[in-house]
């Protein structure tokens, strides 16, 4: 089953979604089937015969005109969050909190990808996996310097981050 992950969803503003529950209801009324979401962050779980293109603009177009919120939606199925789950490299020795999974649909521009790999984020860490990139952002950062807005700008795409905890948890849940 596809996932849909929100990017930018707040408890306020304009890029507030009222209740999940709204959500499913909007989403339902459209062409999707079978829809489920997770937590109130934007978690989307559904069914559908269309192209993962045509489901992200759907989405988005559905939730911009019923909810007023312009949130980028990055799709995903339940097997690339398996791989990224299990490629996590932050394992042994890491607090596995303070692992998260950036996910895009973008193209990912391969030198730019390979030139912030390793460049140096002094404690944070940054990797590029089959699925996702990678981060591990401890405690004792000062300020945090990896985020989704740094890698949106440095390499112009559209990306949503989740916690690794909760990208094996959608993982398990898409594929029940």
């Amino acid at each position: 089953m596809p996932l849909a992950l929100l990017r930018g969803v707040m408890p306020v503003g304009s890029n507030r979604i009222p209740k999940m529950a709204y959500l499913r209801e909007i989403l339902t009324a459209s062409e999707l089937q079978s829809i489920q979401t997770y937590i109130q962050s934007g978690n989307i779980i559904f069914e559908t015969s269309q192209s993962d293109n045509e489901a992200s603009r759907l989405i988005h177009e559905t939730i911009k005109e019923k909810i007023g919120a312009d949130l980028a939606v990055i799709i995903k199925e339940s097997a690339q969050f398996e791989r990224a789950v299990f490629e996590n490299p932050f394992s042994s020795g890491y607090d596995s909190i303070r692992v998260h999974l950036v996910f895009t649909n973008d193209d990912l521009p391969a030198a730019k990808c390979q030139e912030l790999t390793v460049k140096d984020f002094g404690d944070e860490e940054l990797t590029l996996g089959s699925e996702c990139f990678c981060m591990y952002l401890p405690r004792t950062a000062q300020k945090k310097r990896l985020t989704t807005n740094y890698l949106e700008k440095q390499l112009g795409i559209k990306a949503t981050m989740r916690k690794l905890s909760l990208a094996a948890k959608l993982s398990q849940f898409s594929c029940r």
